[in-house]
């Protein structure tokens, strides 16, 4: 079916991507993959591309474009390739919501031009030891001084994405204690520069997957954060965090389908060239089966991110059909990702070939963003459940 999603300044953006990841992604790929980061001077090459700016106003040195579609399209186009650039996804795809909706002009002015240079990366730092998916439960504190200047940081963090590299980190911290009738209040966001003095990077994460993609322990004592870097009203940012999640699910979801789109592309090459018994793996009807039926799995897929996509372009995509994408495609992408690499037979397990890479690296999307257990607690809840 011809998907109706992409107008022809999307083909052109996805064909000036697919150029670019071929002449500077792919050579060197294996290197970043032994190095369990990118390294910090391609997050420059992306800002040259455009790519930290399409989203980003005129004003502060952007396109000014307010679709989520071109974020699709280089999640699609990594994963065709069986790459990825590293943490600059959380840059653009977590962090600039927040600074778009919630800062004031003065911050924009002083923090998105560099955002878009790609001389301040960002992460965003959320999740602590021990709290996992229970947001409202953490400890991480930002009191604020006697003489009102600035607040004072004290905590840990985990799982923080493009933690090692990033310049500046939105920080997740109590500045009041929670309320008896309320576990969520008190929670406000912080924009920390990683240069300040208490401000550390612990341990750069050893994960199953995304190993190009820099996840780190970061740690805080008694930082000094200016009142001016916090990001809209103190105490809301619970509230802040909730309304970024549709996008954040849908990024999941679109990053899951076009995993098992490549998948799909990864078996039916492989089982093409590989000869067994004097014929090729493709030509046996066990083959034939297993992959179509996979191309089928993937069909839905699409057709389920590109109604998402349209919904969250027009501000109508809910909690609720987030959660149920993230979910639907997630799911898929296991499934199919796992018959793609049994179709490689021993082979699919060699890191040297993208199958296993991309086994590893799609499991942690039924965890992050809000487990697949939670997604359907989400369904239920809306369905009246």
């Amino acid at each position: 079916m011809r998907r109706t999603v992409y107008n022809e300044d999307h083909e052109a953006f996805r064909e000036t991507l697919r150029a670019f990841i071929e002449a500077e992604v792919v050579p060197v790929y294996d290197e970043w993959y032994a190095a369990g980061q990118a390294p910090r001077d391609f997050y420059y090459k992306l800002a040259e591309l455009g790519i930290f700016g399409i989203e980003v106003p005129e004003e502060f040195g952007g396109a000014g474009e307010e679709s989520f579609k071109y974020e699709a399209i280089i999640y699609e186009e990594t994963a065709r390739a069986g790459v990825s650039f590293g943490g600059s996804g959380v840059h653009v795809l977590l962090c600039l919501p927040y600074l778009k909706a919630y800062a004031t002009v003065e911050q924009k002015k002083r923090w998105l031009p560099d955002f878009v240079s790609g001389k301040s990366m960002y992460a965003i730092a959320m999740t602590e030891p021990g709290t996992g998916s229970d947001l409202a439960g953490m400890k991480t504190t930002a009191k604020l001084s006697e003489d009102g200047t600035h607040y004072v940081l004290n905590g840990a963090k985990t799982f923080i994405t493009g933690g090692v590299h990033a310049d500046k980190v939105i920080v997740c911290a109590r500045t009041e204690a929670p309320r008896p009738d309320d576990r969520r209040h008190g929670i406000s966001l912080l924009v920390v520069d990683t240069k300040s003095e208490g401000y550390s990077v612990g341990r750069k994460l050893d994960k199953m997957g995304l190993k190009v993609s820099d996840t780190a322990e970061l740690a805080f004592v008694d930082v000094k954060v200016p009142v001016g870097d916090l990001l809209g009203e103190e105490n809301k940012g619970f509230s802040y965090l909730g309304q970024n999640l549709p996008q954040e699910r849908l990024g999941i979801a679109v990053g899951a389908y076009a995993q098992a789109a490549a998948a799909v592309r990864f078996a039916q090459q492989y089982t093409q060239d590989r000869t067994v018994f004097g014929k090729t793996v493709a030509s046996f009807q066990n083959t034939k089966f297993e992959l179509a039926a996979c191309k089928a799995e993937v069909d839905a897929a699409e057709a389920v991110c590109d109604r998402a996509i349209e919904a969250l372009d027009a501000g109508e995509l809910t909690p609720a059909e987030a959660a149920s994408a993230k979910l639907f495609c997630t799911e898929v992408a296991h499934r199919v990702i796992d018959r793609c690499l049994q179709l490689h037979g021993g082979y699919g397990y060699m890191n040297e070939y993208p199958i296993a890479r991309l086994y590893a690296d799609n499991r942690v999307n039924r965890i992050y963003g809000g487990t697949s257990e939670v997604m359907k607690s989400i369904i239920a809840k809306s369905m009246g459940l």
